[in-house]
């Protein structure tokens, strides 16, 4: 495995991708599998949800020619694996094995339902399947319900960021599942609406300048993908390889208290990456001025605009990011952080605490006297000057 801007990619060859999907086939559990590009992964820089969902997949195929040379930056080589292809493997192996495929479609698509049935009888006319055409929007939703199936290995066509997101929310919901890829416009090329590339081109790297050429009427939405994809890409790798390694990244700290029965109590939040890591809401401004940084991030993480932030303090605390620090991949590549806090009054009910599922598991409010020793051992020194500053105005 290598991370890319924090994201995780598999490094295995495409024998043993496939040898792991097998004993998934076999398990009892459920898994699922993402096909990051560059695309996606400067989409989940910006969409936290997004990127601990591609973060917890059990596989994630580099998928895009701009993984394999960010990788090379790191010193690694690792082989590229496009969706299209593991698609073609699974579909082979699955009327081989008779195994039954559910291939969930935008039902806005490009391919429509009749145009991959039509193509899956006359490419795999063994294989059992079935699709659905669905409204992504709605099946985002919690109270989305699935029609039965039998399938073992679904196939999620419903664009990035929806499909790795319905599979997230949804799988469990569809029990016979045991594999679930997110595979973009993978059955575009097996119905014919998308012809792909050459294999000289695709091995090159070169299939974006051919359907450059050969879509004449997407030409100009192609070339916005081509920018994102190459320069913009190019510039966050650059800049994460070289020049982060460098910096200090602002972040802010939220000390959050309450008062009860005249005494004060403060909220610490428990990390979902780390579990009994107690720690105060966090998390990077953004280039935001300090206070507004606050303000978003404890409605991110706390999912709630009831408090009041009493004070702020600049560049309080600074320290190098390393195995014990920061366990979360979005800031991977900084030397560290600097900090500073924000003192914060919450004035609402704690049913108001809606705690974001990616950042935390929980939450609890604890005496003053006692946050110290609750905090995880590495925050134990920053929030000794933190704790100094807040009985200074309480």
């Amino acid at each position: 495995m290598v991370k890319i801007l924090g994201i995780k990619i598999s490094t295995e060859r495409r024998t043993e991708i496939l040898d792991k999907i097998r004993s998934f086939l076999g398990s009892k559990k459920q898994h699922y599998i993402v096909t990051p590009n560059p695309e996606i992964v400067l989409l989940a820089q910006n969409d936290e949800e997004y990127f601990h969902i591609l973060n917890e997949a059990d596989i994630a195929l580099p998928d895009g020619i701009g993984l394999k040379f960010a990788a090379l930056l790191l010193g690694r080589n690792i082989p590229r694996i496009t969706g299209s292809d593991l698609t073609k493997d699974l579909l082979t192996a699955a009327e081989k094995n008779h195994d039954s495929v559910l291939i969930i479609n935008w039902e806005k698509g490009l391919s429509r339902q009749a145009d991959i049935s039509l193509a899956l009888k006359n490419i795999y006319p063994q294989l059992s399947f079935e699709i659905w055409d669905i409204n992504r929007d709605e099946a985002l939703k919690p109270e989305w319900s699935a029609p039965s199936t039998k399938a073992k290995i679904m196939f999620v066509a419903l664009g990035a960021p929806y499909q790795e997101k319905f599979i997230f929310h949804q799988l469990a919901k569809i029990p016979s599942v045991k594999v679930a890829l997110g595979i973009g416009g993978s059955f575009d090329f097996l119905t014919g609406k998308i012809k792909r590339a050459p294999k000289i081109m695709r091995r090159l790297g070169l299939e974006w300048l051919y359907r450059v050429i050969g879509q004449p009427q997407n030409r100009k939405r192609r070339l916005q993908r081509i920018y994102q994809a190459t320069m913009v890409f190019g510039a966050k790798i650059i800049s994460w390889r070289f020049i982060l390694p460098l910096k200090y990244r602002p972040n802010v700290a939220c000390l959050v208290y309450k008062m009860v029965g005249g005494k004060a109590q403060i909220l610490l939040v428990e990390r979902s990456d780390d579990p009994g890591h107690w720690q105060f809401p966090q998390g990077g401004t953004d280039g935001l001025p300090l206070k507004e940084a606050a303000a978003k991030e404890l409605q991110e993480e706390l999912g709630t605009d009831k408090f009041t932030i009493n004070a702020i303090y600049k560049n309080l605390y600074r320290y190098r990011i390393d195995s014990s620090h920061d366990h979360c991949d979005r800031h991977a590549g900084y030397k560290g952080q600097k900090q500073g806090l924000a003192i914060t009054e919450f004035t609402g009910q704690d049913s108001d605490i809606k705690i974001n599922y990616w950042d935390h598991l929980n939450y609890q409010w604890v005496p003053v006297d006692k946050m110290l020793q609750t905090a995880h051992p590495v925050r134990r020194d920053g929030y000794s000057i933190y704790l100094k500053k807040f009985q200074d105005i309480i």
